[in-house]
């Protein structure tokens, strides 16, 4: 998450907090949307559930907004909020089963010469079914630090586990899908490739 971002929210809670800001609080509503429900996903395996436990987080959020002037870090707080609220939704209807949506992820960024293209293209196939096959909370992990930009410390209030906790299933999540992922990574004639620094520096570009 961009500093200019997080700037953004706290000015867009200020303005819903003080003024119950109806615009303001529709910016913030478009503009985290889109990965709380990613989020809820993960844990609910159903985008309609998803989209309805959301959806009841964004309307307890203004509901109570006068309320946010306390809250010290708004985006954690939604996720907190949405995560609650998942657990709450399987612990309802723990005996339905919902086949996983596609998890949508962004596109690797693919080169022009059509043989390399379609090595990224493979490259993306593989790093997608590899993460959905990481350990729960490993993926959960994951893909908060590695698609939503939260640092190890916000992670972890999300989750409500050990900053050290967060760095250890991160480094467990880098380390499988490097060994999925290694014969597919590009080497040099004559050099050893190092396939772990080569994977964290695409998935650093890649997100």
């Amino acid at each position: 998450m961009s500093p200019n971002q997080t700037d953004h929210i706290r000015e867009l809670q200020m303005q819903i907090a003080r003024y119950g800001d109806e615009q303001a609080f529709s910016s913030l509503f478009r503009l985290l949307y889109d990965r709380l429900l990613r989020f809820a996903v993960q844990y609910v395996q159903s985008h309609e559930a998803g989209e309805e436990i959301v959806s009841d987080v964004f309307v307890k959020i203004w509901n109570r907004r006068a309320g946010l002037m306390d809250v010290d870090n708004l985006e954690v707080y939604l996720f907190v909020a949405v995560k609650n609220h998942s657990l709450n939704y399987l612990q309802q209807y723990s005996s339905l089963r919902i086949t996983p949506l596609d998890t949508g992820l962004s596109q690797l960024s693919a080169s022009a010469d059509p043989e390399k293209e379609m090595e990224w293209k493979e490259m993306q196939v593989k790093l997608d079914v590899e993460i959905n096959r990481l350990p729960e909370q490993c993926r959960r992990i994951f893909r908060l630090i590695k698609e939503d930009g939260f640092k190890y410390k916000d992670v972890a209030a999300i989750l409500n586990i050990s900053p050290r906790t967060v760095e250890t299933q991160l480094f467990r999540a880098i380390r499988r899908l490097n060994e999925a992922v290694a014969p597919l990574l590009p080497s040099r004639p004559g050099k050893i490739k190092p396939p772990l620094l080569v994977l964290i520096s695409l998935l650093s570009s890649w997100m």
